[in-house]
């Protein structure tokens, strides 16, 4: 890891940090695109073609069936399904306080206002496979859709080159209500869902991780209006730690290496208020990392990453919150202190006992997180990702006289005389009343 002193650093060259490596996706998009109308045109014969492409197996029918998710249940081991079960119960404890009930509010004396909080009808979630499939992704989108009360949840996954999914994935999809699987991956996963084919229903709001060809298509059809909605725009997944004297050097290279193991262009950020610290840091990951399995993946991540030193934890603040991470862990001295200091990111672990992979798994909060240094405007997924809000209104006689003159001189400024006739007329109504 490279390491940088913030007191020699001039604007521009902090600039140069807080980037993260560009994606090109001028040429991801032009390749996408292609597929998208192909899915679009030739809908499960699109589908066929690009699942033997890519995947490795021609598939006559894309559903998992039911004798498959059972057959798949009854093969993963009990410790296993209890941790499942385990974070399963904490997700949706975390996700259910999110349900909110909507007060109604008198605005004006006879004009009362109110919000309804309504679950998104159709859903499609995406699940990626490849060298780290992700059954944690599958609770983390599939029980907060479930509490949100949306109608219908579809879920695709890429198949193996045995047209299976992996058994771990389909024992998550029964632990959060999803019985609508299809065996497709790819940015003609996301096509599928987007625009809908004979296999799989079209969807108004598409959620879930990929590679940036998933990510493309997800951007795009976003935009269109027959499209679906989608989740948030991310790029790679990414942590930055913020260490001072007193942060274990052991747990801080853990939780560094626990990231840079995700895939090779993962952002892994160490600020540090002591460059002492820093060296037994570098010193710690240099002995972890040896014994990976996923060495090779962490080493070129880790090749790509910085350290940072700065002069207190306050100033370590104020460049995360520049960065925006994805994932924010406060391996400080009394870390909470420094809790309302926190403008940017997708979620924080507070404390050198808050180890990311907690948060990623069973600790309850929502693992979808933006990335990219979206954190600035974006949150992760919670129960209000999968719902809409519809506004109310009613006015009574009272609510018109006391309102209507305010509408009337307001649609007059606008020069909008169809607004003002729609009031005018009711208050003359009202004149004898």
């Amino acid at each position: 890891m490279k390491k940088y002193y913030s007191e020699k650093l001039n604007a521009k060259d902090e600039e140069n940090l807080l980037k993260r490596p560009a994606i090109d996706f001028k040429s991801v998009f032009e390749v996408v695109r292609k597929v998208l109308e192909d899915v679009r045109t030739n809908a499960d014969e699109a589908l066929r073609t690009y699942t033997e492409k890519f995947d490795g197996v021609y598939l006559e029918s894309f559903t998992v069936s039911e004798d498959e998710i059972n057959e798949a249940c009854g093969r993963i081991p009990e410790e296993t399904k209890e941790a499942f079960i385990e974070a399963a119960r904490n997700i949706e404890k975390f996700h259910r306080s999110q349900v909110t009930e909507s007060t109604p509010i008198e605005t004006t004396k006879g004009v009362e206002c109110f919000r309804r909080v309504v679950g998104i009808e159709k859903i499609g979630l995406y699940i990626p496979g490849g060298t780290a499939p992700l059954p944690s992704t599958v609770l983390m989108l599939g029980i907060p859709a479930k509490i949100a009360g949306c109608k219908e949840v579809i879920m695709c996954t890429p198949p193996n080159k045995e047209g299976k999914v992996p058994d771990i994935i389909l024992f998550s999809a029964r632990l959060a209500g999803i019985t609508k699987i299809f065996k497709i991956g790819g940015a003609q996963a996301i096509a599928a869902m987007g625009y809908g084919t004979q296999s799989v229903p079209k969807v108004y709001k598409i959620f879930g991780p990929g590679n940036q060809f998933v990510t493309a298509a997800k951007m795009i059809i976003s935009i269109e209006p027959d499209g679906a909605a989608m989740d948030m725009p991310a790029g790679p997944s990414e942590v930055l730690v913020i260490a001072d004297e007193c942060a274990n050097a052991e747990f801080v290279a853990a939780d560094l290496l626990s990231q840079a193991e995700h895939g090779v262009d993962s952002q892994v950020v160490l600020v540090c208020t002591d460059w002492e610290k820093a060296d037994e840091i570098l010193q710690e990951i240099d002995r972890q990392i040896a014994v990976l399995p996923r060495l090779e993946i962490a080493k070129l991540a880790i090749s790509k990453s910085f350290i940072l030193i700065v002069k207190n934890v306050e100033q370590a603040l104020a460049f995360s919150n520049k960065y925006a991470p994805e994932h924010l862990i406060l391996n400080v001295k009394n870390a909470s202190e420094y809790i309302g200091q926190i403008e940017n990111a997708g979620s924080v672990f507070i404390g050198q006992y808050s180890c990311e992979s907690a948060g990623d798994y069973a600790s309850g909060t929502n693992h979808t997180l933006p990335t990219y240094g979206y954190a600035r405007a974006y949150s992760g997924v919670s129960i209000d990702s999968f719902t809409k809000k519809i506004t109310f209104q009613e006015l009574n006689k009272e609510g018109v006289r006391n309102l209507g003159p305010t509408v009337e001189k307001m649609a007059e400024v606008e020069q909008l005389q169809a607004h003002k006739n729609a009031m005018t007329l009711r208050l003359k109504s009202l004149k004898n009343d």
